[in-house]
């Protein structure tokens, strides 16, 4: 490939409303164009290191057994409402009619489509197990589509779903899905961890997160480095802080906090440790009747030390809070509580509340608390003797760093990621979808469903984030748009710059060696900034001075220190780095 007849699009400077670094550098790498928020234009630079993604899925894939077909990207709405998702699914759907007043979705996955597809076409258990998928163009109407790629409206993904006899083969398909996605991230030359995660909206019985690791990740990951041991912050388990409830050695008082109605601003006031003081957090839960109208809201009250925060992941699998729940309003707090936010606690509420207590609250004694009074805490309370013991205990919180790990060998650290990858386990479609089949005897059955996707652009982003400098992008060589470039410095000037430049570059691209030649004409700074920017991973340079000593002169893109090369060492000593990067 020759730059000349090629589209190279770079910019000097980022657009104004480009946030994170893989936004702005793939800007001004020319490797995408902004059509609409969160749509964006996939330029040549770009694409070709997207069709790069997709062929190390494709091939992993299919050595795991799955079978690539592909389904639309317009869905009908019969089927997600079979499902039930067009109900529970909010404006993140992208609903529309056709012309004869009919509805659609854009679909922002499939699993709905596969379902209605295996359940028409497999009959028998000689039919399973069997894994489908495709690498399609998503939409999800984000409401605040942000960070280029990261998190945008439309983007491409890899989704497979897998159809199995029993649990046990459910659980032999997902072990496949997961060792091929490991070998899918080792490939591309990426750092990552796989994480216990929670199964949000697609539901299932387990589930893993793949994320890579970047400080600037929007996601918390919760690891112990001396076990096994990761999970996402929303499913990392926070064992108690404490072996067990100390007797009260204080009597309960109320003292006056005028002002203060943080944890932190209480704790400093009364000159005791924030780890002495628990935070009240109210939620509202309505009940409805048959069509939808809310006869009842009740209120629970959520405790958790001082200096914790709640996890709402959690909190959603208590029992109680499972059907969902909400914040209350500061009207229905102050009906229940008799005074305002800030001051909240469990001792004389105006109403009943349902308290659930975090496990490590629940073994406190002589905390702080609100007192239900503007301007006033309780201090010394403990549980049995100030208040009645929690309705419930619970995990409530996010675990922190130096918390003990789950699995008692170690301590748990806390470092950033982004998800490229998601696998789930038993699916609940067999249900809703009446997913059947005919086993031995005759007797129908329900199939056993996993699904797991991979974010095949958002991966553009989460390589650059996890790999960039002042400079540009470095790209992991089985990724990058093209492995070398070669730079001759007066290129249009010099015969013998040309026509060693083009002896090399139609040597290496007849190896098979993705390469380009920046035949521009560009002065050297120029030239150089472009191709630090793209990032392509192995340079060479070609000039008139090196020439003549019978010398071109080789960098890596990750370090930039020039190594002169005996020309007539040069193709074997490119190519030698290349399969180097490879490997």
């Amino acid at each position: 490939m020759r730059a000349s007849a090629f589209f190279l699009a770079t910019l000097k400077e980022a657009p104004a409303d480009a946030e994170v670094v893989s936004h702005r550098l793939m800007v001004r790498a020319g490797m995408i164009k902004k059509l609409a928020a969160g749509i964006y234009s996939y330029l040549p630079i770009g694409l070709r290191s997207i069709r790069k993604i997709e062929r190390i899925i494709r091939e992993e894939m299919n050595r795991a057994g799955a079978i690539e077909l592909l389904m639309p990207v317009v869905q009908p709405a019969e089927l997600w409402m079979e499902s039930g998702r067009w109900y529970k699914m909010g404006p993140e759907l992208a609903r529309l009619k056709d012309r004869h007043e009919r509805d659609f979705v854009i679909q922002p996955t499939s699993e709905e489509v596969i379902a209605d597809i295996v359940r028409e076409q497999v009959k028998s258990y000689k039919q399973l197990p069997v894994n489908l998928y495709h690498i399609q163009t998503k939409f999800r109407d984000e409401r605040r589509p942000r960070f280029g790629l990261m998190r945008g409206r439309e983007f491409t993904m890899k989704d497979a779903y897998s159809f199995d006899r029993d649990d046990a083969g459910g659980m032999a398909s997902y072990r496949a899905m997961y060792e091929a996605y490991e070998r899918i991230f080792r490939r591309m030359g990426l750092k990552f961890r796989a994480v216990a995660a929670d199964t949000g909206n697609i539901g299932g019985q387990a589930s893993h997160e793949f994320q890579v690791i970047a400080d600037t990740g929007e996601d918390a990951i919760a690891y112990c480095p001396t076990s096994d041991y990761a999970a996402n912050i929303e499913m990392a388990e926070a064992l108690p802080l404490l072996a067990e409830r100390q007797p009260p050695q204080e009597t309960m008082r109320k003292l006056p906090t005028p002002g203060k109605e943080t944890c932190e601003d209480v704790a400093e006031l009364l000159g005791l440790p924030l780890a002495r003081t628990v935070k009240s957090i109210v939620l509202a839960v309505d009940r409805k009747d048959a069509s939808g109208a809310i006869t009842d809201t009740e209120i629970w009250l959520l405790l958790v030390r001082g200096d914790h925060e709640l996890n709402e992941v959690k909190a959603g699998k208590v029992p109680g809070l499972k059907e969902g729940f909400r914040f209350a309003t500061e009207a229905e707090i102050r009906a229940t509580f008799g005074c305002r936010p800030g001051y909240l606690g469990p001792i004389g509420t105006r109403k009943p509340v349902k308290v659930v207590a975090d496990r490590t609250v629940a073994r406190m004694s002589d905390f702080v608390c609100g007192a239900n009074e503007e301007d006033y805490h309780l201090a010394g309370v403990n549980w049995g003797r100030d208040l009645p013991e929690p309705d419930q205990v619970a995990d409530l919180r996010n675990v922190v760093a130096g918390d003990p790990s789950p699995d008692g060998k170690g301590v748990l650290a806390i470092q950033r990621g982004i998800e490229v990858g998601h696998v789930f386990a038993g699916l609940p479609y067999a249900e809703s979808m009446r997913l059947t089949y005919t086993d031995e005897s005759g007797q129908q059955r329900p199939m056993v469903m996993g699904c797991y996707g991979i974010g095949v652009t958002r991966l553009l982003g989460a390589a650059i984030e996890q790999n960039h400098d002042e400079r540009g992008i470095i790209w992991p060589e089985p990724i990058a748009p093209f492995s070398v470039v070669i730079c001759p410095v007066n290129y249009r000037q010099s015969e013998q710059v040309r026509q060693v430049a083009d002896q090399l570059h139609d040597a290496l691209e007849a190896a098979g060696i993705d390469v380009i030649l920046d035949d521009r004409g560009e002065r050297p700074g120029s030239m150089f900034a472009d191709w630090e920017l793209i990032g392509v991973p192995h340079r060479v340079t070609i000039g008139e001075r090196g020439l003549k000593a019978g010398q071109l002169e080789y960098a890596h893109r990750r370090d930039l220190k020039p190594h002169a090369v005996p020309l007539t060492d040069a193709f074997e000593f490119v190519a030698r780095q290349v399969a180097a990067g490879r490997a």
